[in-house]
């Protein structure tokens, strides 16, 4: 299956504006009739930890946790980056990896309050 590129990506290696290739994008889909599929939170949990240079371990369990949350359809709505990037931090945490909140908020491309929040509502729904 081939691995995904996200806009924000294509952006920054274009030189175009986000906006641009988001409105290229629509219109080319519709256009054509094609579907464009959700990023899966998984993926994202692998690309992340890849970049932070994660143990096979934390990743693993990572993505246990990952698919557990999407069963009990948690995920819906939610950016991918974000929730794969709370769930690295969990198991990291678990896991006893001594990687900073600073740094997967980095590796993921989001805030470290954005987080913070996703795990604030995981642990609310008792899911960590």
């Amino acid at each position: 299956m081939p691995s995904s590129i996200s806009l924000k990506e294509i952006s920054e290696v274009s030189n175009i504006r986000l906006t641009t290739i988001a409105r290229m994008v629509r219109l080319l889909s519709l256009e054509l009739g094609i579907l464009i599929p959700i990023a899966d939170p998984t993926r994202c949990v692998t690309k992340v930890g890849n970049i932070l240079g994660l143990s096979e371990k934390t990743k693993r369990q990572a993505l246990k946790l990952m698919t557990h949350i999407k069963y009990i359809e948690y995920s819906g709505g939610k950016k991918p980056t974000s929730l794969a990037a709370t769930v690295l931090y969990v198991t990291c945490s678990k896991t006893d990896e001594n990687i900073s909140l600073k740094e997967i908020a980095k590796a993921a491309g989001i805030t470290e309050v954005t987080i913070r929040t996703r795990f604030r509502d995981l642990k609310a729904k008792n899911l960590i």
